[in-house]
């Protein structure tokens, strides 16, 4: 693997169009020959697990491979033979071993350690719901031609969606969709700009097109409502207002409908397909996939993650879909020669252990052609919790800091949005951060309409402001220790990438 030790991110280095065993040069392109005829599957005497079996795309390797999933004790939850990836569930403890031994398999793998206790979303701490009467007051503060709680959203202003959307707010021939906990599309300020046909439930790794089954399971769900205000919130005289109110957001629910709320590799991969293949033109990701934080490629499991979920996103790119992701919240440089993971995995008990953020991913926001985006607060700067890293974070966007209060009416540096039951609240994250940033994309989508995946990103960065790293040592809960290092210059940094999106300059 010492051929991944280059300093930057593999997108960065090999094109997006180059093949999945191209572009991830660490996969291979073949697996051993298949176990001798008549050998018996191990009696199913392991727990109920979900795996990804990573196959050649052509119609015999598929079939042939499918024989063996049956014969070793596995049973099919969907097939996506474009991008030859086989979801699975399994109770043969030995599956994964034996399926990598299988003819014409690159790669397979659980998905899962054990039963469910974890989440793996990108915002940090909790949600603070807005109160009918904290609605009222703020309402009062409203400048006319503002929505109602307009003024607390200090992110518009900041990167000048405000007086973007008085030029052009986007174009309904854009979809955003938000994969994610689920989307309350009966919101009033989401239900004008919503677009059933294009959501789904990829929920276990098969889409479910049910009417409503993309919607959040229950209120604690608000993620993914949070993250489709923030995109396209209409501007109808209610509540709060998008980055780019006049484009459509789709809802792909992937996550779990317990209280973990986890984002399993198979549903991640269901939603990039579904996206793909319903004319999406942007995904936003905030989230990681559970239940690793990184997926290290010397593990025959976390390889087969990695390869499955890659598979998926380059192929919504082929299709014209720009996937963007949040960089993550533990303040990590992804750029660093080590850091520890003491998270992981997220579904069983977590182990520390110190890995190679060269050779170990964190997935989607890692992978080839990925936009990945930090956050910053009112004030411009990286917020405490984002993580960063030089040749990793392409741009960064609004995603709210507590330590950085902007001068609003409730005096809150988090970010304002929607929330399920017609409700407001305040959130923070890098999961802020990236929808900001798929809003902008959005924007950039409806002025060039021809523009791919690929072209958007250097739009992206070619239009983003960046205030270059800090003069003075990073210390961002204020506690008078360093807590982050900077590394680049004015045009491209570890903290900001190519600095922080412009709406304004996205609609001129």
């Amino acid at each position: 693997m010492a051929h991944l030790r280059s300093r930057r991110r593999l997108a960065l280095a090999v094109p997006v169009v180059l093949s999945l065993t191209a572009s991830l040069g660490f996969l291979p392109s073949a697996a051993s020959a298949a176990p001798a005829a008549g050998t018996v599957a191990r009696a199913a005497d392991g727990p109920n697990l979900a795996y990804v079996v990573n196959t050649r795309t052509d119609r015999r390797t598929i079939e042939s491979v499918r024989r063996e999933i049956a014969r070793n004790g596995g049973t099919v939850v969907a097939t996506y033979d474009r991008i030859g990836v086989i979801v699975v569930h399994s109770a043969n403890p030995d599956f994964g071993a034996r399926m990598r031994a299988v003819r014409g398999v690159d790669s397979a793998g659980a998905t899962r350690t054990a039963p469910l206790s974890a989440a793996g979303t990108t915002d940090e701490g909790s949600a603070q719901v807005l109160s009918r009467a904290e609605q009222a007051r703020l309402a009062s503060s409203a400048a006319a031609g503002e929505e109602p709680l307009e003024a607390d959203q200090w992110d518009l202003r900041a990167i000048g969606a405000d007086r973007a959307a008085r030029i052009n707010p986007g174009s309904r021939n854009v979809t955003v969709g938000v994969i994610d906990t689920g989307v309350d599309d009966t919101h009033p300020d989401i239900a004008p700009n919503f677009s059933a046909s294009q959501s789904a439930s990829c929920v276990g790794g098969k889409a479910d097109t049910t009417y409503g089954a993309w919607r959040p399971a229950d209120a604690d769900h608000y993620h993914g409502t949070h993250v489709a205000g923030e995109i396209a919130a209409a501007r109808n005289g209610i509540g709060v207002a998008g980055v780019a109110p006049g484009v459509k957001v789709a809802g792909i629910t992937v996550a779990q409908p317990d209280a973990t709320s986890l984002f399993y590799p198979e549903s991640v991969v269901c939603a990039f397909v579904f996206a793909a293949d319903h004319g999406i033109e942007i995904t936003n990701n905030s989230y990681y996939v559970d239940p690793w934080l990184y997926n290290c490629m010397d593990d025959p499991d976390q390889r087969a993650i990695v390869d499955a979920v890659n598979r998926a996103q380059l192929y919504a790119q082929r299709k014209g879909t720009l996937n963007v992701a949040s960089a993550g919240n533990s303040n990590h440089d992804l750029d660093a020669d080590a850091i520890v993971d003491d998270s992981s995995p997220d579904d069983s008990t977590a182990q520390t252990r110190t890995i190679d953020p060269h050779e170990c991913f964190d997935v989607p926001t890692q992978l080839p052609g990925v936009v990945t985006v930090s956050a910053v607060g009112v004030k411009g700067t990286k917020s405490y919790y984002s993580s960063y890293g030089r040749g990793v974070v392409d741009v960064a966007g609004p995603g709210g800091d507590k330590y950085q209060i902007p001068d609003t009416p409730s005096k809150n540096g988090r970010i304002l949005s929607t929330m399920p039951n017609n409700q407001y609240g305040f959130l923070q994250g890098t999961s802020m951060a990236s929808p900001h940033v798929a809003a902008v994309a959005a924007l950039l989508k409806s002025a060039h309409p021809h523009a791919t995946p690929a072209q958007l990103q250097a739009l992206l960065k070619a239009e983003a402001d960046n205030p270059g790293c800090p003069a003075e040592p990073y210390d961002g809960d204020g506690d008078g220790v360093v807590d982050a290092t900077c590394v680049g210059g004015k045009r491209v940094n570890g903290f900001y990438g190519f600095g922080v999106v412009n709406a304004l300059r996205a609609v001129k």
